[in-house]
């Protein structure tokens, strides 16, 4: 059946690179709008800064640091060995899969639905690898610690995002200057997410550039990042034109304006962490249908991924999210509850900080209910009455459809691919 491959083999690669840009168009339209999402609700930055800003930093992270998660996505849920004899099956059900995520990610995006991508993905995989060949492929325990870290990473992020807020409040809003308080804690804010976000890309980004950093060194190098940051923000926040004698309206808004500063970094830092993550559901299931096409049917475990591929997925990203990505924006930023530059700055923090605990442990952890469980976190240091429950349970609900219905329309695809090319 290997002829297969060798016969179709262009057919099979274009159809894989064609569904995989889709896949990396609905990623764009549906998690880089919830990573740029509260930086546009707080109104810190406009839908085209956002954009901008995604194009640059989500191709940095996708580019420099797409390494770690790539390879867990493709070679942990599925046993390869299941493939050795049918090789054609796997690059069947990866171009099944890749349509079956695209299109439910696209179709979840216009209404405004922020689900997961990773779940998309997973979900397609496991789909088509139970029905469409043996359910001892799928590596069950390995799909159940992925779920389990789905409930985790929102409760995660969403008490480290309640205890940044709690401590923005009580250093800086509920006291008697909350202007000068601004100038004196707001630096360490942003030494602190200049640390999270050197971290990710010393940890995990560099080693793809070949340049290697033991612990210690890589800790030491974001601590100095981290204080260069910190003063760059002290000359920054003495450049903003304040007047520390009015009211404490005016105050509040003045030390917002700080905090909107402090929204480009982390919107950045987002971008990059959601790159570094989130690619490989794009790019993973295609480097592994060249490499068995390419190689004549040999499943290998790790890819050397093909000079275009990584271009097309980011590529892909950066165009959903300007043409589709407005209305997860939309969802995340405006309809979960009503967020500032100092509340939406808390909720980011915290869900780049959970996105680089997980990415160093390797696991497929999903973008959106990081920064979900974090704007919950925020809503929640305000009280349960400023959460807009239906919204949230819209969210949930379509969580949890999202597994089954990647898996279904996997199925689906699997079997037309199937018959058309065999």
């Amino acid at each position: 059946m290997v002829d297969v491959l060798v016969t179709n083999g262009p057919w099979l690669i274009a159809f894989a690179a064609a569904f995989g840009f889709l896949m990396a168009w609905g990623i764009g339209a549906n998690d880089v709008a919830n990573a740029m999402g509260t930086s546009v609700g707080s109104n810190a930055i406009t839908i085209k800064q956002a954009i901008i800003i995604a194009m640059i930093f989500e191709f940095a992270g996708a580019y420099l640091a797409g390494g770690e998660v790539t390879s867990t996505i493709r070679k942990g849920i599925i046993d390869s060995s299941y493939f050795i004899d049918v090789p054609e099956l796997l690059v069947y059900g990866m171009i099944a899969s890749l349509l079956a995520a695209g299109i439910w990610l696209v179709a979840a995006s216009a209404l405004g639905w922020p689900v997961s991508t990773t779940h998309s993905i997973v979900g397609a995989i496991v789909g088509f690898a139970a029905v469409g060949v043996n359910p001892e492929s799928v590596a069950w325990g390995k799909v159940t610690g992925i779920v389990g870290s789905w409930i985790i990473t929102p409760a995660i992020s969403g008490f480290i995002a309640f205890c940044i807020f709690q401590s923005v409040q009580k250093l800086i809003f509920n006291t008697e200057k909350p202007l000068d308080n601004a100038k004196r804690y707001v630096p360490f804010y942003m030494a602190l997410a200049g640390f999270v976000m050197s971290l990710v890309t010393i940890k995990k980004g560099l080693k793809h550039v070949g340049l290697h950093f033991s612990n210690g060194e890589a800790y030491a190098l974001a601590v100095g990042i981290a204080v260069l940051v910190g003063i760059g923000g002290i000359f920054a926040i003495k450049r903003l034109k304040m007047d520390p004698r009015a009211d404490h309206k005016t105050q509040f808004l003045n030390v917002e304006k700080v905090f909107a500063i402090l929204m480009v970094v982390t919107a950045c830092c987002m971008a990059f962490a959601h790159g570094s993550n989130d690619v490989a559901n794009a790019i993973g299931p295609l480097a592994a249908v060249v490499s068995v096409v390419e190689s004549g049917g040999v499943i290998s475990s790790k890819a050397a991924l093909t000079w275009w591929i990584l271009p097309l997925g980011a590529v892909g990203i950066v165009m959903g999210l300007a043409i589709f990505g407005k209305r997860v924006m939309q969802t995340i930023g405006k309809n979960i509850t009503h967020l500032t530059p100092s509340r939406g700055f808390a909720a980011e923090l915290a869900a780049a900080s959970t996105v680089v605990i997980a990415s160093g442990t390797g696991l497929p952890i999903s973008t959106t209910q990081t920064l979900v469980g974090a704007v919950l976190g925020v809503g929640m240091a305000r009280g349960i009455a400023a959460i807009n429950i239906g919204v949230v349970r819209n969210i949930v609900v379509s969580w949890v459809v999202t597994l089954p219905a990647g898996a279904g329309l996997s199925i689906i695809f699997f079997f037309m691919i199937k018959g058309i090319f065999n």
